[in-house]
């Protein structure tokens, strides 16, 4: 199909916020323009209603086409308008309605991405046409919900109930030609490069659309409705839904939006359609008040808000880059500069001798090449990247790099080594980098005599897969180094979050308390396989022991003995001295075959070691700890998490931490914190923060506090003296009352999955 210029509509007309109608001869043109994304917050629907009764009013009008401005269609709906006490999806649905029950032709032009309520109202037109690179999606599971404008009715009328279940269950998009082939859009425009003197996407969707819709018109193209269609259940296998429910089950609990959306698309497959639009309607409500949507919907404002970084003016254009260099290629170094080259940076990766530099360079592209396979890139972008590795013996390889990241073993006086090196060879305006995962950012930096240039890039391990860079801001980093970091953390695909510069900057250091008390149980007598159960059991997606194997003990371990260096260690012979043991006994996790478990060769599944209980016997002989029977899941999972939640509060009172949410998108998305329970913070205060003060207070009385390990800090004793909730705490004052509940959700005490 053909892309005509764009011709100014003869007379416009503003039905209200970001909605007009317009005429193009006998066609009316309703036109959203609500930047950035058209969202469909509660004014839009109420200019949506006025424009769609202008329409309906103009009996000069034979057809209505319904387009956007800027750069996408409808890309869903305001997700703040979902915790209004009044939220109602009812206004909408009978727009679209209306829409669908038109005696005179309405079709959607689609570019940019139609999500969520943006595809629903597509699907209640009675044509779609999308340009070819539009992409199509409801992704409501990801914040807790179903598709609550007939989503989960009409998209199975239009594509089938196996695929419309699939694409809601993974949230996932497709593309307009997937679309077209599926029967979710008619027709598929090729969009014209937008370059100087050429239309951009909204116009060149409006002419499509036009087109189209003429052709539709010439021919005599009746209205047609999904809301008529039944579902296609032909190829489908007897019991196809219960053995969707089976599969999805363990998921149920922890995500009921899930149990819902199969609900309603059986719904929409055995029931007429009103029917079905009570059952959606019905399931929508639940999952509005449900906690894991709310959780859900809070992480999703948290990673936005990260964004927007106190101190760093808006707009702030980050440093160019093009090279970069990565000094160390271990396993992270290796990840780091496969991630870099892969978003099309050259990089230069050194070692210090030649046959650790082949291995790291045999590991980056190995990074590579295994990210194609988990579909994070293409092939060939893959093997693109690894045509922009290249390797280095010397430092002085780096002069011309616009970015160095040091990512070498986690020791002080090497780093610093590295720094002072960086410093002389990098030309000036280069950023030097460290992947430190504790160390202090601020001594690094003086070491570099170029300390604005300066500051930490954490990523997680495996760097491929984890969301989280934690940026780590120090005292003299320029603005527009930090400005550089978070645009290379959105190029690279991950969350940024800043830190300010303290022992574990935001995630280690809150993993110190928690690791603290893992390595006190485990001496206490407490296996790692029942500690890594109550985890696991609470939503964790791995149990700190599992992950210390995986990270490597050895890493835990040096980084333990450079905090002891920097005079950080409590003068308790106890403290971290599982892994300081395991480490000189070259126990260092996987990587060994053994660690708090022991691994088969080639294995990568944890089995119970009885070895690791007796070392822990004797640790626990020598350190004065007392070995108990009898501990029960409950004081398991309190002694893990309190902490985390005090260390979170002294983050904020610090500074450390600009923001409560900035605490829960480091958890979830570098720690396998569970998403549904919204983060350390946002649990806190479903918790309770009266019952985890007086749990902290009381472990201090039952365990001894000679080292100061349960004092309650002043932030959340307030808090909790008050009523207020930490994740509305800023330094501007607390927030509202919390109600108290148990912790985890739950008993707490058979090991079962929280409950909501």
């Amino acid at each position: 199909m053909s892309v005509g210029p764009a011709v100014p509509p003869a007379a416009s007309g503003r039905a209200g916020p970001g909605v007009t109608l317009s005429r193009r001869g006998g066609i009316g043109l309703l036109c959203i323009d609500h930047a950035p994304v058209n969202a469909l917050s509660p004014a839009v629907v109420a200019a949506l209603d006025e424009a769609v009764a202008a329409f309906e009013g103009d009996g000069g009008l034979d057809a209505l086409l319904v387009h956007c401005a800027g750069r996408t269609f409808v890309a869903g709906g305001d997700i703040a308008a979902f915790d209004a006490p009044d939220f109602d999806a009812a206004p909408f649905n009978r727009i679209l309605a209306r829409l669908e029950g038109s005696r005179r032709l309405v079709l959607a032009a689609l570019h940019g991405t139609a999500l969520g309520g943006g595809l629903e109202l597509a699907l209640a037109c009675h044509y779609r046409i999308a340009l070819a690179d539009t992409r199509v999606g409801l992704p409501e599971v990801r914040l807790g919900l179903l598709p609550g404008s007939l989503g989960s009715q009409r998209l199975p009328r239009a594509c089938g109930a196996e695929l419309a279940l699939e694409l809601m269950l993974s949230g996932r998009m497709i593309g307009a030609e997937a679309a077209r082939a599926a029967g979710i859009v008619d027709a598929v425009a090729a969009a014209a490069p937008v370059a100087a003197g050429r239309a951009d996407a909204a116009a060149q969707a409006l002419a499509a659309g036009l087109d189209y819709l003429r052709t539709l018109m010439a021919r005599g193209a009746p209205p047609r409705r999904l809301s008529e269609r039944p579902v296609a259940l032909a190829g489908l296998p007897a019991g196809f839904f219960a053995a969707v429910r089976a599969r999805e089950a363990a998921s149920f609990a922890r995500y009921p939006a899930r149990a819902a959306i199969v609900r309603a698309v059986e719904a929409a497959a055995t029931l007429p359609f009103a029917q079905g639009e009570a059952v959606e309607a019905e399931l929508l409500r639940a999952c509005v008040v449900s906690q894991p949507s709310r959780a859900l919907r809070h992480l999703f404002f948290a990673e936005r808000r990260a964004a927007q970084v106190p101190g760093l003016p808006a707009g702030l254009p980050p440093r160019p880059l093009q090279a970069v260099g990565v000094v160390g290629g271990g396993a992270m170094g290796s990840a780091i500069a496969a991630a870099l080259a892969g978003v099309g940076l050259r990089v230069v990766l050194v070692e210090a001798d030649g046959a650790a530099l082949a291995a790291g360079l045999a590991c980056t592209q190995a990074a590579a090449r295994h990210a194609a396979a988990r579909g994070r890139l293409s092939l060939a972008q893959a093997e693109a990247g690894i045509a922009r590795l290249e390797g280095a013996l010397d430092l002085a390889a780096l002069a011309g790099c616009d970015l160095v990241v040091e990512a070498v073993y986690e020791d002080m006086a090497l780093k610093q080594q590295v720094f002072a090196r960086l410093g002389r060879v990098c030309r000036p305006g280069a950023i030097l980098a460290s992947h430190t995962a504790t160390l202090d950012v601020e001594v690094l930096a003086d070491a570099s005599g170029r300390p604005a240039d300066v500051l930490g890039m954490h990523l997680f391990s495996p760097a491929g897969a984890m969301r989280l860079l934690e940026v780590v801001r120090a005292e003299r980093t320029a603005p527009e180094v930090l400005a550089t970091a978070l645009a290379l953390a959105r190029r690279l695909g991950k969350v940024p979050v800043v830190s300010g510069v303290c022992y574990g900057f935001i995630g280690n250091r809150m993993a110190e308390a928690y690791l603290r008390e893992t390595e006190f149980l485990l001496q206490e007598g407490v296996s790692p396989q029942r500690i890594d159960a109550v985890a696991q059991a609470h939503g964790m997606a791995m149990g700190p022991c599992r992950a210390l194997d995986l990270a490597g003990v050895d890493v835990a371990a040096r980084a333990v003995i450079e905090y002891g260096k920097a005079g950080g260690l409590p003068p308790d012979p106890a403290y971290r001295a599982v892994v300081r043991r395991l480490y000189a006994l070259g126990r260092h996790g996987q990587k060994s075959g053994a660690g708090l478990y022991r691994y088969a060769p080639g294995e990568r599944t944890p089995r119970p070691d009885a070895a690791v209980e007796a070392i822990c016997r004797a640790l626990a002989r020598e350190t004065g700890v007392a070995q108990r029977a009898g501990i029960g899941e409950r004081e398991i999972a309190e002694r893990l998490f309190y902490p985390l939640v005090n260390e979170a509060a002294r983050l904020l009172e610090e500074g450390v931490a600009s923001r409560p949410g900035d605490i829960d998108m480091v958890w979830t998305a570098g720690y396998g914190f569970p998403d549904y329970l919204g983060g350390p913070v946002w649990l806190a205060d479903r918790v309770g923060l009266a019952r985890i003060v007086a749990g902290l207070e009381r472990y201090g009385r039952e365990r001894g506090n000679a080292f100061d390990y349960w004092d309650v800090s002043p932030l959340l004793a307030s808090l909790a003296r008050h009523g207020g909730r930490l994740s509305d705490w800023s330094m501007a004052g607390a927030g509202s009352a919390s109600a108290a509940g148990p912790w985890p959700p739950g008993d707490g005490q058979d090991g079962t999955p929280p409950k909501h």
